[in-house]
């Protein structure tokens, strides 16, 4: 007789079904997220390749960084990584966060790209400070490069329809995250990013950040982006606006800095008039490799030039050059990159407009563009200039292109000084010669460039020397109407830096790149950075012998020149001039040409730089504990204005 198979609970059999159709679906959800959380990673990876090869121009370079232990590539796209993870979190739904970060990190990379063209860096934070520049310099860049110009409007406009085609594909497929899911992924990723964030500033060492392989490299920016990467050598300079003090600065410090009794019998000689004149990137095309310009097209700047500028930039940045022009304090003591007149200028600073008022001069600031323009209304309000000409503030003027001209600026700087009773302080900057520089600016250009350069080349190289005549004849009538004067009239013009020349840099085999080196021997340096200068006076003709010079070293050769003598501008500065010629961030260099190199990375420093460097921070960002005894008028002065 067969016994029969226990029979099996029916309950048990459901339970075993629903148990495994749970496994199945936390295996399910599981592997969905693994798969989400892996496409998130390859979302990063991509887009920081893209970037890195946008910026780099190099396969090669862009496969290394992202290759090699020794640079922070993987580290690069961790924290990309987790910035989609945390804003996947925010949003709520996955996958979206890479439609919005990554357009941006990619016009980023793009706009840093075409930066590096026009002027050497890379895109740093302050920069996105003054993006109306760009676009109102905008007309003038595309008539120098149209086909550039329809090509990233078509480009523009392709990548937009993109965009919003993904976004509702994304709407569509990619569903939304739990509550659990969301606070999974910003349990995770904030942290982490906080905890990145809090060790990314340059001034503190970190073992963890060295240990990532990421390295601020602030005293070269160049280096600081190809090791680091774009994005985290852009995230590197982001602390860039907060200056901290310089190693062993204090009151007694400033205390301790010797301020030398002024010479007797400094008075003056019955205070001359003086105009500086920044003209926009006036430089000697002349000096150009295998190209011959007729006739000279500056020949009275030539026959005048008093010595060169070493202008701290190259191709842009005028602002920087006329920080250091007007004020004395130099760029070679703030960090890379930053531009003051759009950081720090917010509170009163003694410059030449403050010493000039202080002697009974009228002060005044004169450029044929918008006073916003590089922040120079608010700038020259805390500088102390009583007044600034702008545009609209100046009658109509004929145009070059789209800038005013140089000669119409020069007639209305005579009719405003020959309005003046008291004597005056004119500081003007001009605008004729800005690039880039389009065919058909001038009606007909009278220089002839002969050399056997690329048509395009030779269109730019023709335009901007066109350009530079007529800056010279400009200043031959400035010269002609003070000649006729009976009070004395000094006269100074310099360039801001070379101009944009692009190819032409290359073709003429002047420069090995289109943009200058931000580093390298004195010779080349020099090269990729003079500009003339011309310090003149109606009675005792140039000032001759000056060499060139930073530009924070020209207030004291103008007011040897007009016969002043000041604690700061001629005591101090005065010193600085007898060691160097030139105050660079990477070197200095002394009047015999020697230089010393990364000299702020030394254990020890020239005391009379530290100190230069301490007095300036003291003023510009501590205490003014020196205020009063290096700029004794300034006080006043201000005091006077509110």
């Amino acid at each position: 007789m067969r016994t029969s198979a226990p029979a099996v609970s029916v309950t048990a059999v459901q339970e075993t079904v629903v148990s495994e159709v749970a496994d199945a679906r936390r295996l399910a959800i599981a592997a969905a997220a693994v798969r989400s959380i892996a496409l998130t990673f390859i979302f990063a990876f991509v887009t920081v390749a893209a970037v890195e090869l946008i910026t780099r121009q190099s396969t090669g370079a862009t496969f290394t960084f992202l290759t090699t232990l020794a640079q922070p590539g993987w580290t690069t796209c961790g924290l990309f990584f987790l910035a989609l993870l945390a804003l996947d979190g925010l949003i709520g739904r996955r996958h979206k966060a890479i439609l919005i970060l990554g357009p941006l990190a990619i016009l980023l990379a793009l706009t840093s790209e075409q930066k590096q063209i026009f002027l050497t860096d890379p895109l740093y934070p302050t920069d996105l400070l003054f993006g109306r520049q760009i676009m109102e310099l905008m007309p003038a860049l595309v008539r120098d490069r149209p086909w550039t110009a329809v090509g990233i409007v078509v480009g523009a406009i392709a990548a937009a329809g993109a965009l919003i085609s993904l976004w509702v594909f994304a709407w569509k497929r990619f569903r939304q995250l739990t509550l659990t899911q969301r606070a999974l992924r910003l349990a995770l990723a904030v942290p982490l990013l906080a905890g990145f964030g809090s060790i990314l500033d340059y001034n503190q060492y970190s073992p963890v950040r060295d240990r990532l392989q990421v390295f601020p490299i602030m005293w070269d920016q160049t280096e600081n982006y190809r090791h680091n990467g774009f994005m985290l050598a852009f995230a590197i300079n982001v602390p860039m606006a907060n200056v901290k003090a310089p190693a062993g600065y204090s009151a007694d410090a400033i205390d301790h800095i010797n301020q030398e009794p002024l010479p007797a019998g400094t008075s003056h000689r019955g205070k001359p008039d003086v105009i500086v004149v920044m003209s926009e990137s006036l430089w000697d095309p002349t000096r150009l490799s295998n190209v011959k310009l007729s006739p000279d097209p500056m020949p009275l700047i030539r026959k005048s030039e008093s010595g060169a500028i070493f202008s701290p930039e190259f191709g842009g940045l005028t602002a920087n050059v006329e920080f250091e022009a007007l004020t004395g304090f130099s760029n070679a003591f703030l960090p890379t990159g930053s531009i003051p007149y759009q950081q720090y200028v917010r509170d009163p600073i003694p410059s030449l407009a403050t010493f000039f008022r202080g002697e009974g001069y009228t002060a005044r600031a004169i450029h044929p563009f918008a006073g916003w323009f590089w922040n120079r209304t608010s700038v020259y309000k805390s500088f102390g200039f009583e007044t600034f000409k702008t545009e609209e503030t100046m009658p109509p003027m004929t145009k070059r292109g789209i800038f005013a001209s140089d000669e119409d600026l020069t007639r209305e700087i005579i009719r405003q000084a020959d309005a003046q009773q008291d004597p005056f302080f004119f500081f003007t900057v001009t605008l004729q010669g800005h690039g880039p520089y389009e065919a058909n600016r001038y009606a007909k250009n009278t220089i002839k460039v002969e050399g056997s350069l690329p048509y395009a080349d030779n269109q730019i190289l023709s335009t901007y020397a066109q350009g530079v005549k007529e800056a010279d004849d400009s200043l031959k009538m400035l010269m002609d109407w003070a000649k006729n004067r009976d009070r004395e009239t000094i006269i100074v013009v310099f360039g801001d830096h070379l101009p944009p020349l692009n190819t032409v840099y290359t073709s003429t085999g002047y420069m090995n790149n289109i943009t200058a080196e931000r580093r390298g021997p004195v010779e080349q340096m020099k090269r990729e950075h003079e500009t003339p200068l011309v310090v003149w006076s109606n009675k005792t003709g140039v000032r001759e012998e000056i060499g060139t010079i930073s530009p924070a070293l020209l207030p004291y050769h103008i007011l040897k020149e007009a016969g002043y003598e000041h604690p700061y501008y001629t005591g101090f500065l005065g010193r600085v001039q007898e060691r160097y010629d030139i105050i660079d961030r990477y070197q200095l260099i002394r009047g015999d040409g020697n230089a010393t190199t990364d000299w702020s990375r030394k254990k020890t420093i020239d005391p009379l730089v530290r100190d230069y460097r301490f007095l300036q921070h003291d003023i510009m960002f501590g205490k003014r504990r020196g205020l009063d005894r290096f700029f004794p008028a300034h006080a006043g002065v201000v005091g006077a204005a509110s």
